[in-house]
């Protein structure tokens, strides 16, 4: 009898633990797909996987010894070059494992979106440019080569004034963290993408260069045209309406809790991608 129940015990410790590896390689696969599709990287992963299966096809068919050695011994390798393609991404997943959301209830979530919208509401009237980041749980002065401490309350007023064209600091882009401003005439990085239309205006450029290297979220009004849009995660959504931009900002900054666990981290890079569902990407325009 006892030995019977140590074989069945065997037994059950023999088939979780393939079953149990299975579920974990299934889950790391599906968020890792989800994590390349619609990166900068993707369609050089894409190439690269398609490369290496028809040359793992070739060698197996031909034989050929030396190839699929290479082949065989190219993890290493391949971990390179995991780490140069993705190096913007991955430093923003590390970043974000180390930092907090920074607002701490709806109620102020709310309010701070609001300023936004009224703010971009009344430049887009009179076609006065700006350019708007909200910081996250990224720390964004790291990410900016200047700046000029501000660190006053947030309102729709005190942005105006910052934005006047013939205010000194009006050039470059503000930083938002919570209900503050905290710096202004920041120069936000450029985006180095070559598919994007040479027309594309400078604010733009820095809007997308941001959001490709943090999590914020950087909203734009052009000077030429008054259109606002808005940039997260590299991608660019112009001439939406200010409650298209209160619904998009809504859906990704209102948190149920403000406490962010590993299930939820690893959610917010697979199911839970915040897209807009009114606006409509349109084309590129010149700022």
């Amino acid at each position: 009898m006892v030995k019977f129940v140590q074989f069945v015990w065997a037994l059950a410790m023999l088939s979780w633990r393939p079953a149990l590896e299975v579920a974990i390689l299934t889950i790391g696969i599906y968020y890792a797909f989800n994590f390349i599709r619609g990166s900068r990287g993707a369609p050089v992963v894409y190439g690269f996987v398609v490369l290496l299966l028809s040359l793992t096809v070739l060698a197996g068919a031909l034989q050929l010894a030396v190839l699929s050695w290479l082949l065989r011994n190219f993890a290493a390798l391949s971990a390179l070059a995991v780490l140069v393609i993705f190096q913007p991404e991955l430093r923003r997943i590390l970043a974000e494992l180390g930092n907090q959301p920074l607002f701490n209830t709806t109620a102020e979530q709310r309010e701070n979106i609001e300023v936004v919208v009224q703010t971009v509401e009344r430049l887009a009237e009179v076609k006065i440019g700006a350019l708007i980041a909200i910081e996250q749980s990224i720390h964004l002065q790291e990410a900016v080569e200047s700046g000029i401490l501000v660190d006053c309350e947030a309102t729709p007023e005190m942005l105006e004034t910052i934005f006047f064209p013939n205010n000194a600091i009006h050039d470059g882009g503000v930083i938002l963290k919570g209900d503050r401003i905290a710096y202004a005439a920041c120069i936000f990085p450029l985006t180095q993408r070559q598919d994007l239309n040479a027309s594309l205006g400078t604010r733009h450029r820095a809007a997308i260069g941001l959001t490709e290297e943090t999590d914020a979220v950087v909203v734009i009004v052009s000077e030429e045209t008054g259109a606002v849009s808005y940039a997260y995660r590299g991608q660019l959504v112009k001439g939406v309406t200010s409650e298209q931009l209160r619904s998009f900002l809504s859906s990704l900054l209102l948190k149920k809790s403000q406490s962010r666990n590993a299930l939820d981290w690893i959610r917010s890079f697979g199911a839970e991608k915040v897209k807009p569902s009114a606006a409509v990407v349109s084309k590129i325009e010149t700022d």
